[in-house]
């Protein structure tokens, strides 16, 4: 349209514009701009589910201009709106789907506004210039600009806060401006260089998402889309280990319809599994068939298929961290005390999750064997990031499973080679950057 080359042209000029050309590609398709209003659905049913005498609608839209509306019960909703979306005039349709929803939103022709519509419109083109231009975020003089996708409220992140400070601190050093984003920073990404994800990945959740769109942005990403589709399915896993002769724990994929012959192919203790769990999560231990008849209906609830494997018991779990086929550090993740897993979640714990101890070892004072497996099996995932668990068994060394988004802990996994850890993380993207880019 005129108006997109009006914003276009004025972007090349360096002209302050509202709205842009991002925010106008972003409001064209509703699969882009749906993670912005996510968050926001939940406020919006907070005001529209509210009783009102005499309204029965299921559906409704409302006008804002420059972030104010006519309705004033509204009005915090449509600041918020126009922050996401900064457009002079947008059309927001509501709808009563089991709870109030954003359905669509759409910028406005000035001609499209009512003769009251008009009078609003002014006051608010008013107010609004008498404010400060609020500036854009200024382009530091970094090399790169690597977006850090973390989640603040997430019981167990793959890193912790003081690890996300470490990134930020050697990313400077290495001429990157780290940034951390979030959930709602999903329309701003193609602003970035890179995306690193220190969230607990999935395929149907949102981080699958970012890395897809990272990744149609042509930014260089990790957690790769196909390192997670591959990484967070154990079906998958086992399948693709037992083809290449890793050594695995013995294994049956279970369904409803052979749910009865599980024991007499594994003896117990049998461990079951949801083929996408996580940190110890949608994983039980059975001793018998009625444990293992009850253990499995909670699993199926989620998922057609569920995984039985014997069950090795040993006091810690190698994980052998590896960058790009090359081994980054080796820990011994200790089980959770008076439990057989890593991670304790059991109901009903005063102090919510416990977590084992760990050890952490330069990667050529670990036993060879254990690297060697470690290596062999990422590499057939590809050459990203990833953390393999291994038990090392009077039968061998064997492989559990192989995690991408693998932990970087401050005081965990960085123990030993402290800030070196991150350095060698943040300067393979750089690597990674300057390939893409044919430097």
């Amino acid at each position: 349209s005129v108006g997109y080359y009006c914003s276009l042209l004025a972007e090349a000029r360096r002209h302050r514009v509202i709205p842009s050309v991002r925010t106008l590609n972003d409001l064209s398709r509703k699969s882009i701009y749906s993670l912005d209003i996510e968050d926001l659905d939940d406020h919006v049913q907070q005001v529209l589910g509210k009783p009102r005498p005499g309204f029965t609608a299921t559906a409704f839209e409302l006008d804002i201009c420059f972030g104010q509306c006519a309705a004033r019960e509204l009005q915090e909703l449509a600041r918020q709106l126009f922050d996401a979306f900064r457009s002079p005039l947008l059309r927001v349709e509501f709808r009563l789907q089991g709870k109030w929803r954003i359905a669509t939103i759409k910028a406005l022709h000035l001609h499209s506004l009512s003769v009251e519509q008009e009078d609003l419109f002014m006051g608010a083109l008013t107010t609004y210039l008498s404010r400060r231009w609020r500036q854009p975020r200024a382009r530091s003089n970094y090399r790169y600009d690597l977006a850090m996708l973390q989640n603040p409220k997430e019981a167990l992140p793959p890193s912790n806060p003081k690890a996300l400070q470490q990134f930020i601190k050697i990313g400077r050093e290495c001429g990157v401006n780290v940034e951390l984003i979030e959930k709602k920073d999903y329309g701003r990404l193609a602003e970035f260089d890179a995306l690193f994800i220190r969230e607990t990945t999935g395929i149907d959740h949102y981080t699958y998402q970012f890395a897809k769109k990272a990744e149609s942005e042509g930014m260089v990403v990790i957690d790769d889309p196909d390192s997670i589709l591959k990484c967070t399915n154990k079906v998958y896993l086992d399948e693709l280990l037992r083809t290449h002769r890793i050594r695995t724990p013995k294994t049956v994929i279970v369904r409803r319809d052979n749910l009865e012959r599980v024991d007499s192919e594994i003896p117990y203790p049998i461990v079951l599994k949801i083929p996408d769990g996580s940190f110890s999560r949608g994983v039980f231990k059975v001793d018998d068939r009625a444990e293992l008849l009850e253990s499995a209906g909670k699993l199926f609830k989620s998922s057609d298929l569920v995984l039985a494997q014997e069950f090795l018991y040993t006091e810690f779990d190698w994980r052998v961290g590896i960058l790009n086929k090359t081994p980054l550090f080796v820990c011994q993740y200790f089980m959770s005390k008076e439990h057989w897993q890593i991670y304790n979640h059991e109901p009903g714990r005063e102090r919510g999750i416990r977590e084992g101890d760990s050890k952490t070892f330069r990667v050529e004072d670990a036993p060879e064997i254990v690297v060697k497996t470690a290596s062999k099996a990422a590499g057939l995932i590809g050459n990203g990031f990833y953390g393999v668990d291994l038990k090392q068994t009077a039968k061998g060394v064997v492989v559990i499973e192989i995690n991408d988004n693998p932990n970087i802990d401050h005081g965990v996994e960085d123990t030993v080679l402290k800030e070196d850890l991150y350095r060698t993380i943040i300067e393979n993207l750089v690597w990674r950057l300057d390939r893409k880019r044919g430097k």
